[in-house]
């Protein structure tokens, strides 16, 4: 089993920034991509960005540029550093673990394919 803690939620005014944790515990080794999800009122879960364990990255064309996908291995530890924000992106965020590759961009379409699931961390972006 693999437990996933999200930390670093809150309110923001448009432009500004945030950065959110997701911290791992557990058989992490059996982890090879992790990445962020978010979901709004009324919306279906999307992929915001995701990572491999050899640290390749990819992200959803809407934060590409603005977000950044990190980790650091040593403390099991995965951060989503979010500049620049807008309102739209305003949603829960979830950190989830999956025992597949990244491979590209195709994970971060397949939120069915990550097994462990964080509780989640609200964002609110206001105008």
């Amino acid at each position: 089993q693999v437990q996933l803690v999200e930390s670093g939620g809150g309110s923001v005014q448009s432009g500004g920034s945030l950065r959110l944790s997701c911290a791992a515990s557990g058989y992490t080794y059996s982890i090879h991509c992790i990445g962020w999800f978010r979901q709004a009122p009324g919306k279906e879960r999307e992929g915001v960005a995701i990572i491999d364990s050899d640290g390749s990255t990819s992200y959803a064309h809407s934060v590409k540029g603005r977000f950044t996908i990190s980790q650091d291995s040593a403390k099991n530890t995965m951060y989503l550093q979010m500049n620049s924000l807008k309102p739209e992106d305003t949603a829960m965020y979830y950190c989830a673990a999956s025992g597949y590759y990244c491979s590209g961009y195709w994970l971060l379409l397949r939120p069915d394919k990550y097994k462990y699931w964080g509780q989640g961390t609200q964002v609110t972006v206001s105008s």
